[in-house]
């Protein structure tokens, strides 16, 4: 038999419904023996974006054949695929609507699938409103359970996959430009510029008319001021020291910001 492969769950379900439980129930009844971990059911509610980057954000930190599945599904039921996507380490299975964008720009896609075989819903005729329950967490078990990739549908070709647009930065004669691509529970601005390109360097941030002293940590940053740091995500972020910089700022998710050099 198959050594049972580690599950995730991502949504935007939130914990106050049964929906979390339910899709672990069906897990659950399909291979009780199987590991399921938690990443974050509070994605803001139909944010693609948003899920994209904690999906992106927490992929590195699993074993290789973890099964990844993610349910951020503002068209379930509709003419979107469920498609289930192999890497080289880990699979996903998620709706093809550009949740996989973040894993894509960094990882090569190994093959694709189209969740077309019921055999391995938990219904052939799913809800028209829960294909996390009805089709994304009854294949993800069976993957994880051992049944081969290739059974799971028709084989696609990844370049057909939905992508996610994602705002890219760009270096200028005096720093980078780029801008906010997620906001924490703390209300920290994660933007999308790369730790590396400033770290060891002379800089600030500048957004929405302010400029926010990089290279801090909050143990050397005043109460309720603002601060630029390298995030644990390996993105420079703006943050307030004890306090939230999306409400304190007025900065929010897409808004500009740049980095300058010095």
């Amino acid at each position: 038999m198959p050594v049972p492969r580690l599950v995730t769950l991502l949504s935007d379900f939130g914990l106050s419904d049964v929906y979390v439980g339910v899709m672990k129930g069906v897990i659950a009844q399909i291979n009780p023996t199987l590991t399921v971990i938690d990443l974050s059911h509070e994605i803001p509610p139909q944010n693609i974006a948003a899920g994209q980057f904690c999906l992106m954000s927490a992929y590195p930190y699993f074993p290789d054949g973890t099964v990844h599945i993610a349910v951020v599904d503002p068209g379930v039921g509709g003419n979107r695929r469920a498609v289930a996507i192999e890497f080289a380490n880990a699979f996903l299975v998620c709706p093809d609507n550009g949740l996989f964008s973040g894993i894509l720009s960094h990882t090569p896609v190994v093959a694709a699938i189209a969740l077309t075989n019921r055999e391995y819903w938990r219904t052939p005729t799913p809800s028209k409103t829960f294909h996390g329950r009805d089709i994304f967490a009854s294949v993800g078990a069976h993957l994880a359970s051992g049944v081969p990739f290739t059974e799971l549908g028709q084989k696609i070709a990844p370049e057909t996959l939905v992508p996610l647009p994602i705002s890219e930065y760009s270096l200028t004669d005096t720093g980078i430009l780029g801008c906010i691509q997620y906001v924490d529970r703390f209300g920290n601005l994660i933007t999308n510029i790369p730790a590396h390109l400033v770290d060891g360097k002379n800089w600030f941030v500048k957004a929405a008319g302010l400029s926010i002293p990089g290279n801090k940590t909050y143990s050397n940053t005043p109460d309720g001021s603002a601060i630029a740091l390298l995030g644990s995500h390996g993105c420079v972020e703006i943050a307030v020291s004890k306090g939230n910089a999306q409400s304190q700022l007025q900065i929010k998710l897409g808004d500009a910001v740049q980095i300058v050099l010095h």
